[in-house]
């Protein structure tokens, strides 16, 4: 049983590298975390080509956001708002890679639309196993918002 500390000292030592690459480098929107203002270019933005709309719909005004690619597939949130408030979140488009990816989005978008509409803001908490799609909505969400210009 002399391995044991040795055992619990890497896994200690590679807990902690995975947290320093993850923590220093990419701030997100989840949970509060990460610059008011969006990120200029995070690296899940898919190409310039798909900038946000706008389209007035009444005293309502609605963005699309950015499409972003989340590794698994790409989506794009569609957001409404009446005045500063949040009335709606959609997704405009979603495309997975594969069966199980379509499954996971179809389970977390709805916490997702939860989750914005209570914050009334793209800084939410993100979902335990789906960290990618979280990350992806709060940026889509978020460039919809910049669209709309609300803070």
């Amino acid at each position: 049983m002399r391995r044991a500390p040795a055992v619990v000292i890497a896994s200690a030592a590679g807990f902690a590298g995975i947290v320093a690459m993850h923590g220093a480098g990419s701030p997100s929107l989840l949970s509060g975390g990460g610059p008011s203002a969006p990120v200029s270019s995070p690296p899940t933005t898919a190409s310039p080509s798909t900038t946000p709309t706008v389209v007035p719909t009444g005293t309502s005004r609605t963005a699309v956001g950015t499409s972003e690619n989340y590794g698994y597939g790409v989506l794009a949130a569609k957001v409404t708002v009446r005045g500063n408030r949040i009335t709606d979140v959609s997704v405009a488009t979603i495309q997975t890679a594969e069966q199980y990816s379509q499954q996971l989005a179809q389970q977390v978008i709805p916490l997702l639309r939860n989750e914005v509409l209570s914050a009334q803001s793209a800084r939410i908490n993100g979902i335990s196993g789906a960290t990618y799609t979280s990350e992806a909505y709060a940026y889509s969400v978020q460039a919809a918002l910049d669209t709309l210009g609300v803070k």
